[in-house]
């Protein structure tokens, strides 16, 4: 099914200098005509995923990315298509540093594996790691192996760990203990249960301090863990939560340390979330954008990957001919259903948010 082109608007801005702006008009048309569905492959499989696809367009400020993962529901999509919108046709708030920290990131492989990984994070200078746990068919003694050979390979930088929900209360005590005992110590551990109760549970249990993920870019309410006294520290991903300007406003009525973290998403996407945590007044944590080294062919030139532990701030936009191979990727079907998906979230929220978002633009 062809998406609906239905338009929203007029939309009266002011320019940056405080005069009025011209009338912004903003037609799902447009954003379908400068859809490019691409795959990218991930260098090693994570999550059980072994490439990752979306929409990447191109606006006036400059390049968006529309990429939910495949549970997500027209609802829940409208706000990576909100993040999308920003950046290509907004832009993002202007950044309070030039660059950001960045943890290096370690799946759930074998202990031989993960220890050649820490070492190479060591080696670039990384000064924290996070190391994928409770991954299906594994086990506490693999998940135990894995953090120790990565504390022996990385030294005394931060090791945090992230179950993705997968643990009960009990499995997650009793987890999160022995892998902080592995581990000399760990950072935090990142949604060991799937719902507050057991995430409050644990952090009751424990002395590790839990931060919550799905909790809050999957909620209704993304604030709700918090006023539940059930994290210490709040996950914050900018393409879930609908763009650089939602997820600061999250940051600041959380109240809490937030980390910034990417959504396996290409150079495209990755540059919203170094421009979410540029612009935070303040950091407490590395960020979780350090995915880009995942990917086996990224869009962008230079690859958005970690240099000495950070990546700059910096604008980006596809290379040609990267992009051409990543749409090379994709079947006749894939598209349009894609293009179907783009169109779906638009009508579920996006049109509907369109003014707001479209009244903070500076292009």
């Amino acid at each position: 099914m062809t998406p609906t082109h239905s338009g929203v608007g007029p939309n009266s801005r002011s320019s940056p200098d405080g005069r009025s702006g011209a009338v912004t008009i903003l037609e799902l048309a447009e954003v379908v005509a400068a859809a490019t569905v691409v795959r990218v492959p991930l260098r090693v499989p994570f999550r059980g995923v072994t490439s990752r696809i979306g929409v990447v367009f191109q606006g006036p400020a400059g390049w968006g990315e529309f990429a939910p993962f495949p549970e997500y529901l027209p609802t829940e999509a409208s706000r990576w298509l909100d993040a999308g919108i920003e950046a290509a046709f907004v832009g993002w708030p202007p950044p309070l540093r030039r660059e950001v920290g960045v943890n290096a990131i370690i799946p759930a492989l074998e202990p031989d594996d993960a220890a050649v990984l820490a070492v190479q994070a060591r080696a670039d200078g990384s000064r924290t790691v996070k190391v994928k746990v409770a991954e299906p068919g594994g086990s506490l003694e693999r998940d135990a192996d894995r953090v120790a050979a990565v504390r022996a390979g990385f030294g005394d930088g931060a090791i945090r760990i992230d179950a993705n929900g997968a643990w009960t209360p009990a499995e997650a005590i009793e987890a999160v203990r022995r892998l902080d005992r592995v581990a000399g110590g760990l950072q935090y551990v990142e949604q060991p249960c799937a719902d507050l109760a057991g995430l409050a549970a644990v952090r009751r249990a424990v002395a590790v301090p839990v931060a919550a993920d799905e909790s809050i870019r999957r909620a209704e309410d993304p604030l709700l863990a918090v006023r539940s006294a059930a994290v210490d520290l709040v996950v914050v991903k900018c393409p879930p939560l609908g763009g650089v300007r939602r997820a600061l406003a999250v940051i600041a009525e959380a109240g809490v340390p937030a980390v910034v973290s990417s959504a396996l998403d290409t150079g495209v996407g990755l540059a919203a979330g170094v421009a979410l945590a540029a612009a935070m007044p303040d950091v407490a944590y590395d960020a979780g954008l350090g995915t880009g080294r995942l990917l086996a062919d990224d869009l962008v030139v230079p690859a958005m990957v970690p240099l000495h532990g950070r990546l700059p701030v910096r604008a980006t936009a596809p290379d040609r001919d990267a992009l051409q191979r990543a749409a090379a990727r994709v079947t006749t079907a894939e598209r349009q259903e894609w293009i179907d998906r783009l169109g779906a979230a638009w009508g579920a929220g996006t049109a509907r948010r369109l003014p707001r978002l479209l009244a903070d633009s500076h292009v």
